[in-house]
């Protein structure tokens, strides 16, 4: 459990569709603090939705977005610690969030990963050398990373991965 930071202006762009952006709409023309919270409660069910829509299974899943601090607190159980991993990734990696207060429990927990904030010129190959030692250890995190890496080509700066146990 803990916070967990993130660049702010990197990922996902799931806030300007649908009703989450008709809130933000609301938010710039009038910031009341109806305004805000309406487009706080957009937000994080947006998040959930993602979430939900990556195959993730959450027990009792709980997402709730500060649109002022831009921080998602998401709460609920999950059978082992990569879905956990995976469920903070889908959090935090959404354009506008900061950081992600991390309440979630682990049914069985293990070996926790490391991260990586990848920055321009980053490859996963490059990423597998310096965490592995082996260049050809890309896949491990890839498959780390599904499903909210596609391709191993289609990483971005700002990006944080997982970066499992070899």
């Amino acid at each position: 459990m803990g916070l967990m930071s993130f660049i702010k202006d990197a990922g996902e762009k799931l806030f300007g569709i649908g009703e989450a952006k008709a809130a933000e709409a609301a938010v710039k023309s009038a910031p009341t603090p109806e305004n805000v919270a309406a487009m706080s409660a957009a937000a994080g069910k947006a998040i959930a939705d993602y979430i939900e829509t990556q195959g993730l299974e959450v027990g009792g899943l709980n997402v709730s977005f500060d649109a002022p601090s831009g921080v998602v607190a998401v709460a609920g159980t999950v059978a082992d610690q990569a879905t956990k991993e995976k469920v903070l990734l889908c959090c935090g990696n959404v354009s506008g969030v900061a950081s992600v207060n991390d309440m979630l429990v682990v049914e069985a927990p293990e070996p926790e990963s490391r991260w990586h904030t990848v920055v321009s010129g980053d490859t996963l190959s490059k990423i597998a050398k310096t965490m592995y030692g082996d260049a050809m250890k890309y896949p491990l995190i890839f498959e780390a990373n599904k499903p909210m890496l596609k391709h191993p080509d289609k990483i971005y700066p700002g990006q944080l991965l997982r970066v499992p146990p070899a």
